[in-house]
């Protein structure tokens, strides 16, 4: 199964994004080498805009914005421009913070404009609509207030408010559609990640589903040999004195349903213990309605009386499904009787047609007095199996003692015309 694409250099990704959609990144780290170049960048620009400010405002005619009245007053704008382009590298970890303690200076400092502009766009990107929204109220009252202190010599008040109010919003813009972007990212890799498990899920739920049918095949066969095989010791031990042709005989069926048996139980754990995706063998064909007569003829072999009733209209037309769903009922119930009703004869009646679905009964006498010594185990499974069975093929299934006082054991499978 083919897992999620990592990015193929995380380092590009910001922090925010590094840990969420790259395994391979430590889920601490604070900055990605993007982080660390963006960083420098937004440093250097500050600077450089620190220094043309401070230049602007000693010059005989300075262009940005009425000077101050004092030189040292342009000293401290300055210092205070340095400082708050040192607090940029501190903007990934208090964010709002930084904002909230430095807005104040958006009121007089032509210096920390653009450093506080990172600030109020660092905050829009990594926090809240709300808190974004509240900021940005703030910082349009600040920039009226900055424009009646320190007015541009060549522009009117309303003028360079105006110019602030459209930069404000350009940087909520772009901020929150970073934002978007991010969390559009970070969605769809989380649906991505819940659609892969939910898949790997399924393929669980499916294997799971798979080995429990096997394990179920795994007790109808294996339930129908081992009662060939106490039907046939039970025998020699009953009739100790029989001739040799007939132990023979009776020690051939013995060893052949136990070789049967054995073969059955290794292919079925070879299954259960094959891992997923290896070179699993073929399964061996599954049986049919066609192979009844078979399964008929070694029951008679052990011993059992079998009597059967076969007006199944263009049986060659069956369903695979269906007739290995009939076999299996079938088998069951011949399983039964010899478990249960051991030397009593059995009936098996399979009728139907396309249209009019198959009937599958077998009937047996019911028995009397104690049940034998003898008597083979069971996990009390097997109907349990063949009614869900015969559920999931939208069937229908009954069992148990009939008006004779008989068990019967008969079923119903549809079969489209």
């Amino acid at each position: 199964m083919t897992s999620i694409a990592v990015p193929e250099h995380p380092w590009l990704l910001p922090g925010a994004l590094a840990g969420a959609v790259s395994p391979e990144a430590p889920r601490g780290a604070r900055r990605t080498t993007r982080d660390w170049a963006v960083d420098t960048l937004a440093f250097l620009l500050s600077l450089l805009w620190v220094l043309f400010v401070t230049a602007d405002a000693l010059s005989p005619d300075p262009s940005m914005a009425t000077p101050l009245p004092h030189d040292w007053l342009t000293g401290a704008d300055a210092l205070l421009g340095l400082t708050c382009c040192g607090l940029l590298w501190l903007r990934r970890r208090w964010p709002l913070g930084l904002l909230v303690a430095t807005t104040p200076l958006t009121m007089f400092s032509m210096a920390s404009a653009i450093p506080l502009v990172i600030l109020y766009f660092t905050v829009v990107v990594h926090r809240r609509t709300a808190i974004a929204v509240a900021v940005t109220g703030v910082g349009l009252l600040t920039n009226m207030v900055m424009s009646w202190l320190r007015p541009d010599p060549h522009m009117a008040y309303w003028v360079t408010a105006s110019w602030g109010v459209v930069i404000t919003f350009a940087v909520l813009a772009w901020g929150m559609f970073v934002r978007a972007r991010r969390q559009l990212i970070v969605s769809l890799r989380e649906r991505a990640e819940r659609a892969e498990a939910e898949q790997q899920l399924r393929v669980a739920q499916a294997r799971h589903l798979e080995r429990t049918r096997i394990a179920r095949e795994m007790h109808d066969v294996l339930a129908h040999r081992i009662s060939l095989l106490s039907l046939h010791a039970g025998a020699l031990e009953f009739r100790p004195d029989a001739p040799a042709d007939e132990v023979a005989r009776a020690a051939g069926v013995i060893r052949g349903s136990a070789h049967a048996a054995l073969q059955d139980l290794r292919e079925v754990i070879g299954v259960l213990r094959a891992e997923a995706g290896g070179d699993e063998a073929p399964e061996p064909p599954q049986p049919t309605l066609a192979d009844l007569p078979a399964l008929i003829a070694e029951s008679r072999s052990a011993g059992v009386r079998v009597n059967v009733s076969d007006t199944v209209a263009e049986a060659e037309k069956v369903p695979a499904a269906l007739g290995r769903a009939a076999y299996r009922i079938v088998q069951e119930g011949l399983t039964n009787a010899r478990k249960h009703a051991a030397g009593a004869a059995v009936t098996v009646d399979v009728a139907g047609g396309p249209g009019d679905g198959l009937t599958v009964a077998i009937g047996n006498r019911w028995p009397v007095g104690a049940p034998a010594t003898g008597t083979l185990p069971g996990a009390g499974t097997g109907l349990v199996g063949i009614s869900e069975r015969v559920t999931l093929a939208g069937g229908r299934l009954a069992y148990g003692r009939d008006d004779s006082g008989d068990f019967r054991l008969a079923a119903w499978l549809p079969w489209p015309a």
